[in-house]
Formats: structure tokens, C-alpha cells, sequence
């Protein structure tokens, strides 16, 4: 039923509901309330309330007569709605039974096609046996006449064939090799030339003490002050050690950490020049060394950061630069190496086409982490490149300066720059020396990983460690193998060994065949 039709219905209900309820109020009052001298006051009520009845009645059937007319009216429209929806039915079950129709003529049509290639099959595979029982009968007889089966004939085509191949191989490689070698030596050549003749420095030689001179003799008593007082309290409190020997007139100053030296140098010049010493005094001074260092290293990073010409960079990443000046390797100073490579990457960025800036900035702080890595764990390269970032340094720099030892993957052709400048600097004639300890222990370590591999008859160190040349058995390698193995010797030494510069691995594979005359 229709909402409408509902809503006037509970209408007239409750009108009717409140006419009987008017009525009954009235007797009840008249029963108990009214007097008889009221009769007509009762009278007229009744009139009034049949009145109003007789109102409701006329308006309920007023809307009873609106309500079923809206009633049809909405009948009407659903039937409309209804005959509609069962045309589109029709409509739509009409192209249905065409499309039923069209796919069953198609299905026909497509099952012939099947038998059709069924049958074509069937031929085919009759033709194929008739194939392989000819192939097969015409084998035998190759077998017959060659005295081989099929697979000794393919394992002896396979080995013919392996061998050429592998002598083709190795030639082509070889060739391929030599040639872009060529090339490459070249340019590189070039490059490198130009980059040393222009940045070259000079080669600086300082080791892990430090030679302080004295006016006389007399002055050591004094540094060692009564029953050691005055040497002990020193020692203490820079945290290095002072050793006085028979060296007339000098007394060393000894300690790995170089800024700790440096101070403790300076303290002990100033203590000896000012006469006075004792514990009290001693602290002061190295207080005040301590400062005059730090400003030392400020102003070192400034100035490095200047003759670089490297601009933007964090005070405290210049802090930390200035901290290289007091570190060497291999005698060779690290600030001076640092802008040596930051120059050096300038230049062959400029010359093969590279962004210079990026190129100067990795060179320049590439060794950043060995300001550090007294203090902290890890490699001087990962350290420095996280200290980098901390100050908000480019991406490309962070990651040349955390790839120039191949820890963590080259991103961009700066951050091989900045690796090439790096050995191109140290690698230098003159740049670095070696301790003949550290030098003996490099030789025998290259002779033993060349030894350990397979195949390797001897080997030995040339050119200062910077050549190793090995004699390898010529039945249990061939050509193609030899150029493997210098690759594999080559990338064990790099992966297990430091070293400065390079080192070339040259295979050697030779058979030699003698015979005696009688």
C-alpha cells in the first residue's frame, strides 16, 4: 500500500477516535457534574459535537476519494513501467537468440576446420615415422661404416670444436684487449701527465715522533724534574711519551695520535724556552698549546678549502679537514694529498667533460674519515662519507667520497674521478715511501696468493712489489685460462691486501720442448 494512502487513513482514525472520545467526556460530565437546570447546555454541546463529526466524516471522505485517485494514478505509471521492462526483455532475448545462432554456425564451422587438421596431422605423423625410420636405418649404416656411435661421434665433434673455439676465444679477447688498452693507455697517459705536471707537490716525510730541541744537557734534569715528578706529570696529562736518551741536546716526543703530539710539542717548546717547570705550569701550557692547535687546524682547513677552491663548505666539515694536516701515510702528508686530489680530479673532470665542482669537492674530502678513525670504528671512507652528510654535503660528493675504495658502489663518473685522482696522487714518483717491514711483508704476500691458485708452477714479486709475474703450467692452463687467472690474482690483491699505487699480474704460459744432439 502506498505511503500516501496509509498516512490518510491513521488521518481519519484519529479523527473519528477524537469525536468518540469528545462524546463520551460530555455524558460522563453530564452524569456526574451537570444539574438538571442544565439540560440545554447539554443539548447544545450534542448538536456541536454531532456538527463536528459530520465535518470529519465529509473531510475524511474527501481524502479517501484523493487518496484512490492517486492510487490508480500510481497503478497506472507502474503498469507502464512494468509493460516497458517486459518489451526490453523481448528486445533483449531476440538478440540473443541471434547471437546464439551466429555462434552456433561459427562453432560448425571451426569443428570442421579441426577435423580437417586432424586429418592433416595424421598425415604429417605417418610422414614423420616414415622420416625417422629412414634416419634411423641410414645412422646405422654411418655407424657401420665409421665403426663410432652417435654419441662418441658428437663427444669427439664437441671436443674438436671446444678447442678451436676456446683458441678463437682467446685470441679475439686477446686482441680485443690489447687494442683498448691502446687506447686507453693513452688518454690516461695523457690525462695523468698533464694532472702530475701541474699539481705535483713536494714530497713531505714525517713519522710518529717528534725531535724537540734543548739549549744544554742541563735542561733534561729539569724536564725530568725530582724522582720524575715533572716528566710523569707531562706524559699524563698531553698523553704521550717524552724520551730523554743520550741525544745531545734533543729530548722525542712519541705518539700515534699526531694533533696530540703536535701539542705536546708545542707545551714542551714553550716550557723549555720559558725555563719554568713544574706540574702546574705544565697543564697551563698544554691548555694553551691545545688551543693554539685547534686554531691551527681551522685555519688549515680554511686554507685547503681556498687553494682547492672549494666554497660552501660547514665550519665543522673544515674543522675536521684541518685535522689531516697532522696525519701522513706513507710519509706523504694527508692535507696535502687531500687538495693535490682535489686538484687533480678538477682537471681530468674538466677534460672529459664532468661536473668540476663535484668532482673538486669528492677529491678534496675523499679522505675526511681518517680525521677520525682514532676515535671511531669503521673505514676511513664510510666515516667520512657519514660525516659529510651530517653536514648536509651533496649526494654525488657523499658517494665518491664512500666509493674511492670500493665499499659501497659508483654512482656517477665524479666519483671515479675522485678514485683516480686519489691513486694518481699517491701513486706518484716521490709521493710515498714504505717501511722496509711493510715492504717485505707486501712482497711475501703477493708471492703467496699467487702461488695458492691452481695451476700456478712460480711466482715472483718485480719493480718493488709493483710487478708480480707468474709461470703457470701449460697442461693445466691454457690461453684462455691464463687470462682468467690474472684476472682472479688481480682481484684477490685487491680485495686482501693495501697497497700504494698499482700492481700489474702478468701470466706467463710457455712450453718448452729440448732435445741433445749425440
Amino acid at each position: 500500500m502506498p505511503p500516501l494512502l496509509m498516512s490518510i487513513i491513521w488521518v481519519v482514525v484519529g479523527l473519528l477516535i477524537g469525536i468518540i472520545a469528545t462524546l463520551f467526556a460530555a455524558n460522563y460530565y453530564y452524569r456526574t457534574q451537570l444539574k438538571p437546570n442544565d439540560q440545554k447546555v447539554l443539548e447544545e454541546a450534542r448538536s456541536l459535537a454531532e456538527k463536528v463529526g459530520v465535518q470529519a466524516e465529509k473531510e475524511a471522505e474527501t481524502i479517501l476519494v484523493t487518496a484512490r485517485q492517486e492510487a490508480k494514478q500510481i497503478r497506472k505509471e507502474s503498469d507502464q513501467a512494468i509493460e516497458r521492462r517486459y518489451q526490453d526483455l523481448a528486445r533483449g532475448e531476440e538478440r540473443l537468440d541471434r547471437r546464439q545462432s551466429s555462434l552456433d554456425k561459427q562453432l560448425k564451422k571451426i569443428e570442421l576446420r579441426e577435423q580437417n587438421l586432424n586429418k592433416r596431422q595424421s598425415r604429417l605423423d605417418r610422414r614423420q615415422n616414415e622420416i625417422d625410420k629412414l634416419a634411423s636405418s641410414r645412422m646405422e649404416e654411418l655407424e657401420k661404416i665409421a665403426q663410432l656411435t652417435q654419441d662418441e661421434a658428437r663427444q669427439q665433434l664437441l671436443e674438436l670444436v671446444e678447442v678451436e673455439s676456446r683458441q678463437d676465444m682467446a685470441r679475439v679477447m686477446r686482441e680485443i684487449e690489447l687494442k683498448a688498452k691502446s687506447e686507453a693507455e693513452d688518454k690516461a697517459r695523457k690525462f695523468v701527465a698533464m694532472a702530475i705536471q701541474r699539481v705535483g707537490g713536494e714530497h713531505v716525510s714525517e713519522s710518529t715522533i717528534s725531535v724537540v730541541e734543548l739549549p744544554n744537557d742541563e735542561m733534561k734534569g729539569r724536564i725530568i724534574g725530582r724522582n720524575g715528578r715533572n716528566i710523569r706529570s707531562f706524559e699524563q696529562a698531553a698523553g704521550v711519551d717524552v724520551i730523554v736518551d743520550d741525544t745531545p741536546q734533543a729530548v722525542t716526543v712519541s705518539s700515534f695520535d699526531p694533533v696530540r703530539r703536535e701539542v705536546a710539542v708545542r707545551a714542551l717548546s714553550k716550557l723549555v724556552s720559558d725555563g719554568r717547570i713544574h706540574p702546574a705550569r705544565i697543564e697551563k701550557l698544554l691548555n694553551d698549546a691545545q688551543k693554539e692547535v685547534n686554531r691551527a687546524i681551522r685555519k688549515a682547513g680554511e686554507d685547503a678549502a681556498y687553494e682547492a677552491n672549494v666554497h660552501g663548505l660547514h665550519p665543522e666539515i673544515l674543522k675536521m679537514l684541518g685535522r689531516l694536516r697532522f696525519r701522513t701515510s706513507y710519509g706523504q702528508n694527508q692535507l696535502s694529498h687531500a687538495v693535490e686530489a682535489s686538484k687533480i680530479s678538477a682537471i681530468l673532470a674538466a677534460e672529459m667533460g664532468a661536473n668540476v665542482d663535484i668532482a673538486k669537492m669528492g677529491g678534496l674530502l675523499h679522505d675526511l674519515g681518517k680525521a677520525m678513525d682514532h676515535d671511531q670504528e669503521g673505514t676511513h671512507a664510510m666515516l667520512g662519507a657519514e660525516y659529510a652528510k651530517r653536514f648536509n654535503v651533496s649526494a654525488p660528493v657523499v658517494n665518491a667520497i664512500a666509493s674511492h675504495h670500493h665499499e659501497v658502489e659508483q654512482e656517477s663518473v665524479e666519483a671515479i674521478i675522485v678514485e683516480a685522482a686519489d691513486a694518481i696522487s699517491g701513486a706518484r714518483p716521490g709521493a710515498r715511501r714504505e717501511s722496509m717491514e711493510n715492504y717485505i711483508k707486501r712482497i711475501r704476500t703477493l708471492e703467496e696468493i699467487a702461488i695458492s691458485f691452481e695451476g700456478v708452477e712460480e711466482a715472483y714479486a718485480l719493480q718493488a712489489g709493483r710487478e708480480i709475474r707468474i709461470l703457470v703450467k701449460p697442461g693445466a692452463i691454457d690461453d684462455l685460462g691464463a687470462m682468467r687467472l690474472s684476472r682472479d690474482i688481480a682481484k684477490t690483491i685487491e680485495d686482501s691486501m693495501q697497497y700504494p699505487g698499482q700492481i700489474q699480474v702478468t701470466v706467463i704460459r710457455e712450453t718448452r720442448a729440448v732435445g741433445f744432439a749425440k
